[in-house]
C-alpha cells in the first residue's frame, strides 16, 4: 500500500460518491445517484447499509479489536473511509443468518471466528505483540498472509484445520465488503437491476448509468508485477 492509500501510486482520488479510502478506478461514478431508480423496498435495504453501522453484539470487545484489524488489514483497509466489515458480520452472527451449512471437521462459524481470534492472538503474541490488534501493521500483514497461506501452527491451529478456517471467515469478509454501496463504487457496479435492468450486456459494453472506468492497469498482472501477491 501507498503511504496515501490506495493499490497502485497512479490510482485516482475518489470525486464522486464514497470508496474506501476515497480512492478508485471510477472516480466519477456514485451508485446511489442512481438510488431512485431502485424499487422502494430494495432502496431501503441499500441505504441501510450506507446509513447504520450495526452494534457489535455477538464478540467481546478483546475480539472484536482483534478481528477488526484482520478485516481491515486482508481488505487493505487502512485508513478511513473503511467499510465497518466485522459490524456485519457480528450481526449475521449475532441472528443466527448463517449460510446453512458447515464443513463436517468444523465447529460452528461463531466459534469459528472466535477460534480465529485467538489464533491470530496467539501468532504475533509468539513476536511480542500483545494481541493482533496491537501489533505493528507489518506483524499484522505477517501474520495474515501465513493464515492465508494455512502456515499457522501451534495453538489453536492443533485443533482448527487452518485452510477450513481461512475459508469460512473470507466467504463473511467477502460478503459483507462486497454488499456495500462503497465497495459497489470501487469496482464501478452498477447496483440493482430492478426494476430498470441491464441492457448492454456484451462484453466492453455498459449501461449510460454505469460507471466508467478512469485507470486501466490490469490489477491482476500489475500485483503479480509489482511482487504484492
Amino acid at each position: 500500500m501507498r503511504p496515501d492509500g490506495g493499490n497502485h501510486p497512479d490510482l485516482p482520488r475518489q470525486r464522486a460518491g464514497t470508496t474506501p479510502q476515497m480512492f478508485g478506478r471510477y472516480p466519477d461514478f456514485d451508485v446511489l445517484a442512481e438510488a431512485d431508480r431502485w424499487d422502494e423496498v430494495t432502496r431501503a435495504v441499500v441505504l441501510d447499509r450506507v446509513s447504520r453501522v450495526p452494534p457489535i453484539r455477538f464478540f467481546t470487545d478483546a475480539e472484536r479489536d482483534t478481528l477488526s484489524a484482520f478485516c481491515d488489514t486482508v481488505m487493505a483497509q487502512d485508513r478511513e473511509p473503511r467499510i465497518p466489515v466485522l459490524a456485519h458480520v457480528d450481526e449475521r452472527l449475532f441472528e443466527g443468518r448463517l449460510d446453512g451449512y458447515q464443513y463436517a471437521d468444523m465447529p460452528a462459524d461463531g466459534e469459528t471466528w472466535r477460534a480465529v481470534a485467538r489464533g491470530l492472538d496467539e501468532a504475533t503474541g509468539r513476536r511480542g505483540a500483545a494481541s493482533y490488534a496491537a501489533a505493528p501493521a507489518a506483524l499484522r500483514n505477517e501474520a495474515c498472509a501465513a493464515f492465508a497461506a494455512g502456515d499457522l501452527a501451534g495453538g489453536v491451529w492443533e485443533e482448527l484445520p487452518v485452510g477450513r478456517a481461512w475459508s469460512v471467515v473470507m466467504r463473511y469478509v467477502l460478503s459483507a465488503f462486497y454488499a456495500h454501496p462503497w465497495a459497489w463504487n470501487e469496482i464501478g457496479f452498477g447496483g440493482p437491476a430492478y426494476p430498470r435492468g441491464y441492457a448492454r450486456l456484451g462484453a466492453g459494453q455498459r449501461d449510460a448509468w454505469e460507471g466508467k472506468e478512469a485507470f486501466e492497469v490490469d490489477p491482476v498482472s500489475d500485483v503479480v508485477e509489482r511482487g504484492l501477491e
